[in-house]
């Protein structure tokens, strides 16, 4: 790792690394789950902090363009392609997945359960150590999660180490977090760790990207997070890698989302 990279690393562990983390320094509360294959309640949760606010982006175009691939739908909460930042929450906002499958102790849709149950297996035959520290997280959790934020450090500092509910990835059921169990989990130190490079390169063969990426928190709206990958499918994150785009949004041709932007009227 390079000089600067290592120094700003110290220095972003100094406050808190986006949105999986509860408070600097601490590891957040790892939801409840069932240990069987189940159908989704309620969803919720996601990463934290970022710059200024950014405007929505135009209505997008959902209509299948003749002669080619359909147009991935980018707000359908169902769609493999959503993209849910600080600028573009679910419809709606307490939506929940269909079904919901056990991998390991944490929730995720059939589709990333799937996905990451090989990847958990390729990564281990490679000798690499990796666990699921947190999948599915429900609007009901994570607005109990927020509101308590909320009283102990306002609103904007609320936002700061917690996202709003309706607008996490983790609600989806396609974003999984992982770890090795090595005090690095959920902490910017596992960029460091072998799990980290391996997930980062070997990820997309199994549908997953890093979603937070180093340096494009302007962007993404949330700080440099290794361990948070979201599954997009094996074509699609192929197509990520292949086409040079840092971040979702530029792939998926959407504007940044750093902040959330004015409070809604009333």
């Amino acid at each position: 790792m390079d000089a600067p990279r290592a120094g700003a690393l110290v220095l972003v562990a100094a406050v808190l690394v986006a949105g999986c983390a509860p408070g600097p320094g601490a590891a957040p509360p790892v939801p409840p789950v069932p240990s069987v294959t189940t159908p989704a309640a309620a969803p919720a949760s996601g990463p934290a902090a970022g710059p200024a606010p950014s405007s929505p982006g135009p209505a997008r175009d959902r209509e299948p363009r003749r002669g080619l691939e359909p147009v991935p739908d980018l707000d359908d909460p169902a769609s493999l392609a959503v993209v849910v930042n600080k600028q573009r929450p679910l419809d709606p906002e307490d939506w929940a997945p269909a079904a919901l499958e056990d991998v390991e102790g944490h929730l995720l849709r059939p589709e990333a359960a799937a996905a990451a149950r090989a990847l958990l297996a390729a990564a281990r035959a490679d000798g690499v150590p990796i666990r699921i520290v947190s999948g599915y997280r429900s609007f009901a959790e994570q607005s109990g999660t927020y509101a308590g934020w909320v009283a102990q450090k306002g609103r904007e500092g609320a936002d700061t180490v917690s996202a709003r509910p309706g607008h996490s990835e983790h609600q989806t059921g396609l974003a999984v977090d992982v770890g090795d169990g090595s005090g690095c989990d959920l902490r910017v130190c596992f960029d460091g760790t072998a799990t980290a490079a391996w997930v980062a390169e070997h990820g997309p063969e199994h549908g997953f990207v890093v979603r937070y990426p180093w340096g494009e928190h302007g962007t993404t709206g949330y700080w440099y997070e290794p361990w948070h990958l979201r599954y997009l499918g094996p074509q699609r994150a192929r197509e990520l890698v292949r086409s040079g785009a840092a971040t979702l949004e530029e792939f998926s041709g959407l504007p940044p989302a750093p902040d959330y932007g004015p409070p809604p009227p009333g």
